[in-house]
């Protein structure tokens, strides 16, 4: 018994194909084009909203640094709305002392150094290893001195400077402004932080609910106690370094330890990274200095090793050498430092999925 031959239908397409294609390639044709235009038009609009994402995406994080605080204050016998509270009174503080008093030294500062400069070269010049070295360098080590001293006393580089400056001025408003409209975003985040969590929790299915849930907590605790631990291990290295600096007498150490709790935050690098710089910057006021800022920020890192970071970072997850440097290196490639700093914590969280879902499922295979 021979089957029954199908009908093509309209168009050429087979029947239970998709409505679009029966209806024909031109109507095909013109809904591709309009969804490839949608979807340019909606990556033009993240491109340009890139920023806002950007400080969204930072203000979670801090709210999620912040959480084991609030849980501290919680086990000190606080109730979850006064521990909230008082965190937000601390954030609040911490704004305005940056407005007030960070900012305004950090500026006095880069004042100090721009005019302590020359004199910082002349006093290099003036020490006694200075010439030896120059004439082993061929004249290059003093044809470098005398450049940047000629450079920074002349007034024409200076006016060609200002356009510069002025835009480092409106870079400056710009960051105070992000700053504050991730502060708002941070502030409301930490204040909602329960609130959200089980408004995303309830989009997952009911089956699977509680496993979500038992993972997504797990996680986020110790996500927060990562990114908590790193900021006060980056705090006691901008204390040392400050410190450090200025019992050495080198000019500004308010701006190095700002600029170090910054670079810190990157474990591992971090601490390396300002400990050349800084060595750097005393070998220049004076060898002695540079010396001795050397061996104590050595003997620092040791004990940031093998003392501070065991009791800080307690049972946060750790995150491997090499995952480190390939976190910030990719991270600062695409959005400076800040993006070296959200990195490796979102490879400590996916080191931590890996660990506490992947690993066991696998165990039971």
């Amino acid at each position: 018994m021979q089957s029954a031959k199908k009908v093509p239908s309209e168009g050429g397409n087979e029947p239970g194909g998709p409505a679009v294609m029966r209806s024909g390639p031109m109507l095909a044709s013109y809904v591709m084009a309009l969804g490839a235009l949608g979807g340019i038009a909606t990556g033009l609009a993240l491109y340009g909203m890139r920023g806002i994402i950007y400080s969204v995406f930072l203000a979670l994080f801090a709210a999620v640094g912040f959480d084991p605080l609030v849980r501290w204050f919680q086990r000190h016998r606080m109730s979850r709305p006064l521990a909230i509270l008082t965190v937000i009174l601390i954030i609040v503080a911490i704004l305005v002392t940056i407005l007030w008093v960070v900012l305004p030294l950090v500026f006095r500062q880069i004042q100090t150094l721009a005019t302590a400069i020359p004199g910082e070269i002349e006093h290099l010049k003036a020490q006694g290893w200075f010439d030896p070295a120059n004439a082993t360098s061929n004249g290059a080590l003093g044809g470098l001195a005398n450049w940047v001293a000629t450079e920074i006393k002349d007034p024409a580089v200076w006016a060609s400077l200002g356009s510069g400056i002025a835009g480092f001025g409106v870079s400056v408003v710009n960051g105070v402004a992000s700053g504050f409209f991730m502060a708002i975003l941070t502030i409301y985040f930490i204040a909602t932080y329960d609130a959200t969590k089980q408004a995303a929790y309830n989009l997952i299915s009911a089956s699977h609910r509680p496993a979500f849930i038992g993972y997504s907590e797990r996680i986020l605790k110790n996500f927060g106690r990562y990114l908590s631990g790193m900021v006060i291990l980056a705090f006691f290295n901008a204390v040392f370094s400050v410190v450090l600096l200025v019992l050495t007498g080198v000019p500004g150490a308010f701006l190095i330890g700002v600029l170090a709790f910054f670079i810190t935050l990157i474990p591992l690098i971090g601490t390396i990274l300002t400990t050349v710089a800084m060595t750097i910057l005393a070998f220049f006021h004076a060898p002695v200095s540079g010396l001795v800022v050397l061996i104590f920020m050595l003997i620092y890192m040791q004990v940031e090793a093998y003392v501070l970071t065991p009791k800080v970072m307690g049972k946060a997850v750790q995150v491997p050498g090499s995952v480190v440097l390939i976190s910030a290196l990719a991270g600062s490639t695409l959005f400076g430092l800040p993006g070296a700093l959200v990195a490796i914590p979102i490879s400590a969280g996916i080191i931590l999925i890996i660990k506490e879902v992947v690993m066991p499922r696998k165990q039971l295979t």
